[in-house]
């Protein structure tokens, strides 16, 4: 059974996910694209909420200090299916990517430690607009294309300690690789050519993460976990090429002659971000948490900037609250009782703003607010979990030509546990 949900999962999402065309969004096309969630199906299941969680259900995405509480060996790969309608002041569309989201492996190491590793997108670039200019007389003058596609992986490597009873620290590393191409294709009315400026940019950086998270034993199997986490300062390099040539539109694209071509570089820097959460719950029965991030504005320079004249960044927050109710985590007559319920609500200040109409005075947020909701369905041994998550929100507006962007995702997980060591304490 567990064999045929893995082959069933890497068919459905491995294809897509190498191609990297993983976003539909016109808003992936800023920056160096969409950012991917950096955590499991099941944090995303609870609103994204687990700085503060520490247990044997999930390998935990959102803090590196939880890999201390390792008792087993667990494999992890999940894939998502994302759904978005579009409006703006021109109507409304519609369209779907699916990709594997991460592939991860944790490993306890003795009674105190243990470490993960993995791999997951981290920025995701795609898009297609078209955009016509009209004359009085409903005849087009000019015609634009915009295009992108590609974006950035990470490869992590973290690990947590039990520095105390109750104490634990972790620290994490990511490899960020990957490129992005953009472009304009431009045709004016009763010109033969058109033009095309096209961007391609390799992107790589390093990243690092700090976490902690302290756990107290309460009476009656209850127990609660605060935890915090700080992502370090990072910069990730990009270096291309930049071109503009004439280009022959029929039924295909034929360049022509070049026009202008340069290299570029740029410098994409995300500034400290902290996160502090604290969760409340019963041992193998129920948990409820709370996780609150923020960190200044994001800052672009180089061809990140010029590409994207119209962005501009502001400081960004986000809070998340969810959690998790199991009926009868060892019930033998009824199935269903084993089985992990999930909600979660999600309210994010991206801190990205964009001035759609182009005058330098009327820059927009871009922010986000989402609920989610899912299951855990025991497969094969105790262990072992098949893990579905639906989340749908909201991101955008209509307010000063922007595009509102409704969004549906499905996520669709398999978590493996072998034990090698004799079990820790649980939380």
């Amino acid at each position: 059974m567990i064999k045929r949900i893995l082959v069933l999962l890497v068919v459905l999402f491995s294809i897509q996910s190498f191609s990297q065309q993983t976003s539909s969004s016109p808003y992936s096309g800023l920056g160096i694209g969409d950012d991917s969630p950096q955590k499991t199906v099941e944090e995303m299941s609870m609103g994204g909420v687990g700085v503060s969680n520490n247990n044997r259900f999930n390998l935990n995405f959102n803090n590196p200090a939880s890999f201390a509480a390792l008792s087993f060996t667990t494999y992890t790969l999940a894939g998502e299916n994302r759904a978005y309608s579009f409006e703006d002041d021109n109507g409304k569309d519609k369209s779907s990517n699916a990709y594997l989201s991460y592939i991860a492996v944790g490993i306890p190491m003795g009674p105190k430690g243990g470490f993960a590793f993995g791999f997951q997108p981290k920025t995701t670039t795609g898009y297609n607009i078209t955009n016509t200019i009209y004359n009085d007389d409903d005849e087009p003058l000019q015609a634009s294309l915009y295009e992108g596609k590609g974006g950035t992986n990470s490869v992590f490597l973290g690990a947590g300690y039990e520095v105390f009873k109750g104490l634990s620290i972790g620290l994490e590393g990511e490899y960020i690789f990957g490129n992005v191409e953009n472009s304009i294709l431009n045709q004016i009315k009763d010109v033969q050519l058109g033009t095309k400026y096209r961007s391609i940019s390799d992107v790589e950086g390093f990243e690092f993460e700090l976490g902690a998270i302290y756990h107290k034993k309460l009476e009656k199997n209850l127990y609660f976990n605060v935890g915090a986490k700080l992502e370090l300062e990072s910069n990730l390099d990009s270096k291309g090429n930049e071109y503009l040539y004439s280009v022959n539109v029929t039924s295909i694209e034929i360049p022509r002659d070049t026009i202008w071509s340069e290299t570029s570089r740029g410098v994409f820097t995300t500034p400290l971000k902290t996160s502090v959460g604290f969760n409340v719950g019963k041992t193998n029965k129920w948990s409820a948490g709370i996780d609150y991030s923020f960190r200044n504005a994001i800052d672009a320079t180089g061809n990140l900037e010029s590409y994207n004249p119209q962005v501009a960044y502001q400081e960004a927050n986000n809070l998340a609250v969810g959690g998790f109710y199991i009926p009868r985590y060892n019930s033998i007559s009824s199935y269903w009782h084993r089985v992990i319920y999930r909600w979660g609500f999600n309210m994010e200040k991206t801190g990205l703003m964009v001035d759609a109409i182009g005058d330098g005075a009327n820059y927009e947020p871009v922010d986000k607010v989402g609920m989610s909701f899912g299951v855990g369905i025991p497969v094969g041994g105790e262990l072992s979990r098949l893990n579905l998550g639906f989340e749908f929100g909201q991101r955008g507006s209509t307010n000063n030509g922007l595009v509102k962007e409704n969004y549906f995702n499905f996520r669709l997980g398999l978590t493996l546990q072998n034990k090698w060591f004799k079990p820790k304490q649980i939380y």
